[in-house]
């Protein structure tokens, strides 16, 4: 395909590394961000090995595994510290991990790559609109004036996107009425290390510790890290900060008295941020000139901690999509087919699972610690377990993606 003029909406994980990779394959790319200093907000995330096979791609994955925390294991265990599940990645493959990632150090390797690749990147402008005319797609601000024009725009700005809703292809979009309070923490003898640990009670409890590596560079950047993630109603976000700390602390050590240090560095209710989570359906992906990447396509719970990792792939796509000698509408409907029978598994799984550890249902609860535990005594019902934590489904009884090119990507021993 011809060089393209692309704009970028959105300067996050999926765009920054959509940026890279379209500059390097000679696509001219301006990326546009609403914020005058972009930057990553948010706890750790969960590079899975499909992610870190797209980093691999792109070349930087040595830096992002220096600046990680690597994860050998998810263990889920209840209150009173009876497994509900435990996953270890060499399960599947010897050669296989996960990643703790803080996302501030991830943005800041995304950004840089992109930059490096030849992106413009205009910050402080807010696109509101994309009007598809005469050959072009037109970018519009607030009041309707015209930003530019591009011969494609990607929609790469997050779970709240307003721009897909514009779009005609919004199938769905509700947020979930549970979510999580966050708070990342020095862990400067790095006692968080190799598992995400979670302790649950019932589906209306739920405690997350992630080992998440190294901070930013430039922010104490050579201390580890650990997230701390508590499951809680959207609508008692209010009631939380109302009552302070004491109370919640005092639950969360009973749970994890080994998570005192986390706790000690919270002061107050200030430094606890909340993340909430939406549900978005989209079919297809794409319009003549426009194409939906990442949250802003397929926002879901982050139960299965496959988020960023979907958004790096769809960047990887979309790029190999555009390459091809074909009209660009052919290229888009080649990326939004190639994408989704892999995003229509994990949103399926996701939408299914969530009730099972956030929701009021507290009667799942029991049932979900006594099938999980039975699955992962089975070895078909563990490996497929394993697969969908590693990224690799692509539907119930399809085959997975292929761990060869996976592996490949990523460094042995």
């Amino acid at each position: 395909m011809r060089a393209l003029d692309v704009g970028i909406v959105g300067c996050g994980f999926a765009g920054a590394a959509t940026a890279a990779f379209l500059g390097r394959a000679g696509h001219r790319v301006t990326v546009y961000e609403e914020f005058a200093e972009p930057s990553a907000v948010g706890a750790g995330i969960v590079l899975q090995p499909t992610g870190m096979s797209v980093l691999g791609e792109l070349g930087v994955l040595g830096q992002v595994i220096e600046r990680g925390a690597r994860l050998e294991t998810l263990h889920c265990v209840t209150a009173e510290s009876e497994d509900v599940f435990r996953l270890d990645y060499s399960q599947l493959h010897p050669g296989l991990f996960g990643l703790g990632m803080h996302r501030g150090a991830l943005f800041q390797i995304l950004h840089e790559l992109a930059l490096g690749a030849g992106s413009c990147l205009r910050r402080a402008t807010s696109v509101c609109r994309v009007l598809e005319r005469a050959g072009k797609a037109e970018l519009q601000d607030h009041a309707g004036q015209a930003i530019a024009e591009h011969d494609l725009v990607v929609i790469a700005n997050g779970a709240r996107s307003d721009l897909r809703r514009a779009s005609g292809l919004l199938r769905r979009e509700r947020p979930y009425p549970w979510g999580a309070l966050w708070f990342v923490a020095r862990d400067p003898t790095h006692f968080y290390r190799h598992r995400l640990r979670q302790i649950t009670n019932g589906t209306r409890h739920m405690l997350g510790l992630l080992p998440t590596g190294l901070g930013p560079v430039g922010d104490n950047a050579d201390e580890h890290r650990v997230s701390l993630f508590w499951s809680i109603r959207m609508d008692r976000v209010d009631d939380f900060r109302r009552a302070g700390l004491e109370q919640w602390k005092a639950q969360i050590l009973r749970y994890e008295p080994d998570s005192a240090f986390v706790l000690d560095q919270i002061e107050s209710v200030e430094q606890v941020l909340t993340a909430g989570y939406h549900d978005v359906v989209m079919s297809p992906w794409h319009t003549q000139r426009q194409v939906f990447i990442g949250d802003a396509a397929h926002a879901m719970s982050p139960q299965l901690g496959q988020g960023t990792n979907l958004a790096l792939m769809d960047a990887s796509a979309l790029c190999a999509a555009l390459t091809e000698d074909v009209p660009l509408a052919i290229a888009l409907e080649r990326y939004s087919r190639a994408r989704q029978r892999q995003i229509d598994f994990y949103q399926f799984a996701s939408r299914w699972l969530t009730p099972l550890f956030q929701s009021d249902l507290q009667a799942l609860g029991p049932l979900r610690n006594l099938v999980m535990n039975l699955a992962c005594q089975l070895p078909i019902m563990r490996g497929e377990m394993l697969r969908t934590m590693a990224g690799v489904k692509c539907g119930i009884l399809r085959p997975s993606l292929g761990l060869g090119s996976i592996l490949a990507q990523l460094p042995a021993g």
